[in-house]
């Protein structure tokens, strides 16, 4: 048997998801279920926030860039536990224009292949029996994505639930729970989402207040009740099909408040396909290890801390003496460390590892963001050339300056060419793009 599971979704984003989904992973986690988390859509900073509220590890499930070998594999990596719980993205049915892999991205997509009942977290401010109707087209839209019911958040009163109970009741849409307005639960954001998990002193305790609020508030044996399950295939591990296989035997991973954005399940599937991985921390001026055969840098925050990365003496020359023998790759956050220069956002000059002729620039912000296939024009490590490979871009950088040959040709999501190509000057390569999975 498969073991059951909900999507926790919503009409759109901003509506409370995140809070619920944390509340619901600490209070059942409290009451001695096992949950596994998962969350959908390219999202590097919810899982964490998962793993702190639950105490297992959460993967991404996105139906745009992963195979069904990849999905399913991560998917069956939950069946040791009592309960799925995935938190959804956007809105219920929001994806793109045109479909990937297995789907178009869309929330939906998941409910639809394994069975899993939608919570919908509805924000009732501002409306009474309205609601309903919001509640009603979601429920109906689609007969394949099963419904469990609704959560109401921000709740201003209790004759103000009444009333809306009073909708969802003539509707027939089952209410699991209402939770009063509570501005003092919100999490702290920055330009690319929440605040890291692991950049909160008090984290533990911010979680526990969810949980509690939950609790007192959510109907949380009828929500249990609610999860279903189609049938699954048995854990797979992480390096089934369309996971890339691993760049290099030793990898040399920076990881800290700058560069944290590589997603779980390419890390595992590295591990498990007999790779090593050999953390180190810019932000504390350590240098990758001398004997790694690779170095990665991950995206993350490094606007945030160029001053820092500009007097990392030893990492910097750690980085450059790897480069001269051995290749080095930067995703985004790292690619702009990997440049000549990049300018903060109050306009801020600060010195890079000069490894690749990029300089960019926060003071002049504009948003890059959406699904990207890229076809590799230069080998990234062991992902070699003419290699098709499916992620996302997000970032506010704007490009100054590229002088190296471009390292892929990218596409978004709907076939167009994308201007931010990459980069490839000897052994050092680095892009904006964000790796997924191989396309088919």
């Amino acid at each position: 048997m498969s073991t059951p599971g909900l999507i926790v979704a919503a009409p759109a984003s901003g509506t409370g998801k995140t809070t619920v989904m944390l509340g619901l992973l600490r209070a059942l986690r409290d009451a001695g279920v096992a949950v596994a988390p998962f969350k959908n859509g390219p999202d590097y900073i919810d899982p964490a926030f998962h793993r702190a509220a639950g105490g297992r590890p959460s993967c991404n499930l996105d139906s745009w860039a992963m195979g069904g070998d990849l999905l399913d594999a991560l998917v069956g990596e939950g069946q040791g536990a009592d309960l799925i719980l995935a938190e959804g993205s956007m809105g219920l049915f929001d994806g793109v224009a045109q479909r990937g892999a297995t789907g178009t991205g869309a929330t939906a997509d998941l409910a639809r292949r394994y069975g899993w009942p939608v919570v919908l977290v509805v924000d009732v401010s501002g409306q009474a029996q309205s609601a309903a109707a919001t509640a009603l087209g979601f429920a109906r839209l689609d007969p394949h994505v099963p419904f469990a019911g609704v959560i109401l958040n921000r709740v201003a009163s209790p004759r103000h639930e009444r009333l809306v109970r009073v909708g969802m009741e003539a509707a027939g849409i089952p209410v699991l729970g209402a939770l009063p307005r509570r501005a003092d639960l919100a999490l702290p954001e920055r330009h690319l989402g929440l605040v890291q998990a692991e950049e909160h002193p008090d984290l533990d305790r911010v979680i526990g207040d969810y949980a509690a609020f939950l609790r007192d508030h959510v109907d949380l044996p009828a929500l249990r009740a609610a999860a279903q399950g189609a049938a699954q295939p048995g854990p797979g591990g992480a390096q089934a099909g369309g996971s890339p296989p691993p760049p290099a035997q030793r990898i040399a991973i920076a990881q800290d408040a700058a560069f944290s954005f590589l997603y779980p399940h390419l890390l595992e599937g590295w591990r498990r396909a007999g790779a090593e991985i050999l953390p180190f921390s810019p932000l504390a001026d350590e240098a990758p290890a001398g004997d790694a055969d690779l170095v990665w840098l991950p995206g993350g925050y490094p606007e945030l801390h160029a001053g820092t990365i500009a007097a990392a003496g030893r990492f910097l020359a750690g980085l450059r003496t790897h480069a001269e023998t051995r290749p080095v790759h930067g995703e985004c956050g790292g690619y702009m460390a990997l440049g000549e220069a990049l300018v903060d956002k109050a306009g801020e000059t600060h010195r890079m590892a000069g490894l690749l002729g990029l300089v960019t620039s926060h003071a002049e912000r504009r948003m890059h963001l959406g699904y990207r296939q890229a076809t590799l024009h230069a080998p990234v490590a062991g992902l070699p050339v003419g290699a098709r490979l499916t992620g996302h871009e997000f970032h506010y950088a704007t490009i100054i300056s590229q002088s190296d040959a471009p390292l892929a040709e990218v596409h978004d999501a709907e076939g167009n060419l994308v201007a931010e190509t990459g980069s490839v000057r000897g052994r050092v390569t680095g892009s904006f793009f964000h790796l997924i999975a191989a396309a088919a």
